[in-house]
């Protein structure tokens, strides 16, 4: 079963831009209503993939949400070796889902 919970302590900016391959950068809170809501939706579309999961806990004054210009909880962020490719503001179908993770997967391909 797919689970993901929140990063204890956030990485810094530096660190997600030199992750290598694909990654989804969550940022949200456990209490936020849209993100619990999210949760399903994510599930399902990462549950085929190879797509690595960072759960970050955002707030006021995080410097991680800040350089990647949070303002709305979930706000999900595709990169590809460090790079952003899509990014979604509290998704609410699986297509839009699906469609950034293709995007990751033809990045990767290409």
């Amino acid at each position: 079963m797919y689970t993901c919970d929140y990063l204890r302590q956030e990485p810094t900016r530096t660190e997600v831009d030199a992750l290598g391959g694909k990654v989804l950068l969550e940022f949200g809170a456990p209490w936020c209503g849209h993100c619990i809501a999210a949760q399903p939706l994510l599930q399902a579309a990462l549950a085929a993939g190879d797509i690595r999961h960072l759960k970050i806990e955002d707030g006021r004054g995080l410097p991680l949400g800040r350089s990647f210009g949070v303002k709305l909880w979930p706000t999900l962020v595709f990169l590809c070796d460090g790079r952003e490719l899509a990014r979604l503001v509290r998704p609410t179908g699986l297509a839009e889902l699906d469609h950034a993770v293709a995007v990751l997967a033809a990045a990767d391909r290409g």
